[in-house]
């Protein structure tokens, strides 16, 4: 039995591997192993907690586990009957939370305000048996303070990060703050105002911690949005936005400037959009690609970055969620040589992925593969990319022309989007080449009436048509948390009407833990609808086509709606039903 610890007892090596060994979690021959290891400097130097976690030592009381430093947060928080709080640095307000004590208050005494609330300051400590801080704390504070446990590790990474960016957007806004020559309430509120500088190191440095920290939190975007006295910064995780941080207008403002220098935009032009690139190196040194975007609103400019993973690329159908039958028909229409083939779906759907996924498998030495893009969404070097410009009116169908002269294999438009390209499309299939575009519909079959309506006899789709796939992406369960749950039968038979597929056995709810954020969610996959044009879909292609009868006749035929492919990842276990209606439209809209 644990024997109580006394009062200011401060955490070494030797006291948190015998509490270890006395409460059953390690064995005494491990423990001797920890205390008779030459440790370097630098792991001399880490918290007893932190050094245990990176030695990978078994944890008795639950076998095949290992003492990692969750299990020994959880450990020691209950050894000291402290709550346990995983820091969450996108549910942290850092402004407020720097401003209770200083850094060097918080560093001598290993703690990290984490919470502020208009009763008390919640401090996440990493000497939990250590309390003579806190009546100073709640006298600088005039709250009370409510002490919780955290990962050392984590208290001191986030000190460090938290402080660090804190400073850098003080240092930024040191000067009067500026809301912005743009600021559509300027005209009453005339003030003189001075602006941060764009190359000012602070600016600078929260730069290169919001790229950083985007790609730690595996973001698929960054927004930047200007408001009267702040600017907004929100993560897009997942596929859902989530706030990170305010900044003061002026910061805003600078950092906005930051990116369009690195993205060699024109920084003095502030009432049009624009558009850049930046190419960045992680911490791991792989090379990362950002699309920048600006926009002109009532308070500045709103700026978004697409971040493009080079590793995306690399990713197979498999990964993707393409399997089964939905691969063998979507391969089956990338083998033909000739013919036109789309990809459909709102922005965000993943058909970008899908179509540089599909160019890399088709880049072989032996054919001749050219994209025509708006703009180029990522740099692959095995084929060959063209960059719309339209003030040289290179647009789309300018470019196909030329790349008819190219003697191209495998052509790829990027989109779609007048009855000129969509004609030269046609011609480059008629003249015997694959043509790969997208399309903004809601499912497979509108895209022929997309087609119609854009100009392009049927006889024209009926002769170059070879497939169109519609696709979504849905949020995947996280395989450290998810949990068996349950599933109502009349819900599920409205999922997947009008197929009789039966309940399936087993489905899975989201929980939640640290690996996922809390949210139960890990990743994403896509959903696909398939429509291959056969001769009987064929006959149904005229001028007044009937989508209804076009869209039985191709689920006649084997082509699974959106909604059903869902069904079929919740029965694998894979995601759940509330993700899949999220994203997959229902029946009444496609029939529209």
């Amino acid at each position: 039995m644990p024997q109580p610890v006394p009062a200011d007892t401060v955490l070494d090596l030797r006291f948190v591997i015998n509490e270890l060994v006395a409460d059953g979690r390690l064995s005494r021959a491990d423990a001797n192993i920890l205390l008779g290891a030459n440790r370097t400097r630098a792991q001399s130097a880490m918290h007893p907690m932190a050094y245990i976690a990176t030695q990978n030592m078994d944890d008795a009381a639950r076998p095949g586990k290992l003492l990692d430093g969750e299990a020994l947060t959880r450990w020691m928080a209950e050894r000291a009957g402290l709550e346990v709080v995983h820091i969450d640095p996108l549910k942290i307000d850092v402004s407020k939370v720097t401003s209770v004590v200083s850094y060097g208050f918080a560093k001598r005494h290993n703690i990290l305000c984490v919470e502020v609330t208009p009763d008390e300051v919640v401090i996440a400590c990493a000497q939990p048996f250590v309390s003579g801080w806190e009546p100073q704390v709640e006298h600088v504070a005039r709250k009370r303070v409510r002490r919780v446990f955290a990962n050392p590790a984590h208290v001191e990474r986030y000190q460090v990060e938290f402080y660090t960016l804190a400073r850098s957007v003080t240092g930024a806004s040191g000067g009067p703050g500026a809301t912005g020559a743009t600021n559509f309430e300027q005209l009453v509120e005339l003030k003189s105002l001075g602006e941060a500088d764009a190359d000012d190191q602070h600016v600078v440095n929260i730069v290169d911690w919001l790229l950083q920290y985007a790609y730690d939190q595996r973001a698929s975007d960054i927004h930047i949005e200007p408001r009267r006295e702040m600017g907004r910064v929100r993560f897009r995780i997942d596929g859902v936005l989530h706030d990170v941080y305010e900044f003061p207008a002026s910061v805003a403002l600078a950092v906005v400037s930051r990116f369009k220098v690195l993205g060699r935009m024109n920084i003095a032009e502030k009432r049009k959009p624009q558009d850049g690139r930046i190419k960045t190196l992680r911490a791991d040194d792989s090379e990362v690609e950002l699309r920048l975007s600006t926009l002109p609103t009532a308070f500045g400019e709103k700026l978004v970055m697409r971040i493009f993973d080079p590793e995306v690329l690399l990713r197979s159908f498999h990964d993707l969620g393409l399997v089964g039958d939905d691969f063998k028909r979507w391969d089956g229409m990338l083998t033909r040589p000739n013919g036109i083939v789309l990809v459909t779906g709102p922005t965000g759907s993943g058909k970008t992925t899908t179509l540089y996924s599909s160019l890399r498998k088709l880049a072989t030495s032996e054919v001749n593969v050219s994209t025509i893009e708006d703009p180029i969404e990522m740099v692959e070097e095995s084929f060959n990319q063209t960059q719309v410009h339209h003030k040289i009116e290179l647009d789309f169908a300018a470019g196909i022309r030329t790349l008819m002269r190219q003697d191209p294999d495998i052509i790829m438009v990027g989109e779609m989007r007048d009855l000129e390209t969509a004609q030269m499309a046609v011609q480059a299939a008629l003249t015997g080449h694959l043509v790969l575009s997208t399309l903004h519909t809601n499912d497979a079959p509108a895209s022929v009436a997309r087609l119609l309506d854009l100009g392009i006899p049927s006889y024209l789709i009926n002769a170059t048509l070879l497939g169109v796939m519609a696709q979504r992406l849905v949020r995947t369960l996280c395989p450290h948390c998810k949990e068996e749950g349950s599933i109502k039968a009349d819900d599920w038979h409205t999922l997947v009407s009008p197929w009789k597929v039966n309940v399936p056995e087993k489905v899975y709810r989201p929980v939640g833990c640290l690996e996922c954020r809390n949210t139960g969610y890990l990743g994403r996959q896509g959903i696909y609808e398939i429509l291959m044009l056969s001769d009987s879909i064929q006959d149904l292609i005229t001028e007044r086509c009937n989508l209804q009868a076009l869209r039985k006749q191709a689920m006649r035929e084997g082509m699974r709606t959106l909604r059903l492919s869902g069904a079929q990842k919740i029965a694998a276990g894979l995601t759940t039903m509330e993700e899949v209606l999220r994203v997959a439209p229902p029946p009444e809209r496609s029939e529209r």
